[in-house]
C-alpha cells in the first residue's frame, strides 16, 4: 500500500508522534521531493498518480494494506491530508480508500462465500430427495389402506383421494 498526502508545516513533536502511530501498524512515512518523484513516476504504470503530487507530499508506505488503521491515525493530525493511494495494484481516490477501509477482511468474505457455495448442493440435494421420500410415504398409505381393506373382509377399491382439511 502506498498512500499520497498532501503535508502541511506541523510541529516537530507532532511528526514524531505521526510516525510512532504509523509504525505501530507497520506504516512507513516517507518524505519525497516532488522533483525527484513526478519523472520517475511518469515513466512508470502508476502515471495516474501524477497529479497528487503538487505541493508538499509524503508517502505512507506499508507491505501489507493497512487502510482502516492509516484513516484511523491521519483523522487526528489535519496537518496530513489523504489524497489518494495505490493498494493491491490499485489507485484509489480518497474515497474509494475509505470505501476500502469498510469491506470486511478477506477471510470473512471468503468464508460467506463458501457458506452460500455449500447451501445450495444441500437444498438441492433436499429438492431431490422430497419427491422420493413424498412417494414412499404415499405408497406406504397405499399399502396400509390395502392392508386394512384385506383385513376387513373386503375389497380395495383403490386409494382413496386425498381429502382436504375440513372435509369430513
Amino acid at each position: 500500500m502506498v498512500a499520497v498526502c498532501q503535508y502541511n508545516a506541523m510541529p516537530g513533536e507532532d511528526v514524531v508522534l505521526l510516525r510512532h502511530y504509523l509504525r505501530k501498524h507497520n506504516i512507513e512515512v516517507k518524505f519525497v521531493l516532488n522533483e525527484i518523484v513526478r519523472p520517475v513516476l511518469s515513466q512508470s504504470r502508476y502515471r495516474n498518480l501524477l497529479p497528487l503530487f503538487v505541493g508538499r507530499n509524503i508517502l505512507l508506505v506499508s507491505p501489507e494494506t493497512k487502510a482502516k488503521e492509516m484513516l484511523r491515525v491521519l483523522k487526528g493530525v489535519p496537518q496530513v491530508n489523504l489524497l489518494g493511494a495505490c493498494i493491491d495494484d490499485t489507485i484509489l481516490s480518497r474515497q474509494g480508500v475509505e470505501n476500502f477501509a469498510k469491506l470486511p477482511p478477506l477471510e470473512a468474505s471468503q468464508g460467506q462465500t463458501l457458506g452460500a457455495l455449500a447451501l445450495l448442493p444441500s437444498q438441492t440435494c433436499s429438492l431431490l430427495q422430497r419427491g422420493a421420500a413424498h412417494l414412499t410415504a404415499l405408497l406406504d398409505r397405499h399399502i396400509q389402506q390395502l392392508r386394512d381393506g384385506a383385513g376387513q373382509g373386503g375389497t380395495p377399491t383403490g386409494p382413496e383421494p386425498p381429502q382436504s382439511p375440513g372435509a369430513p
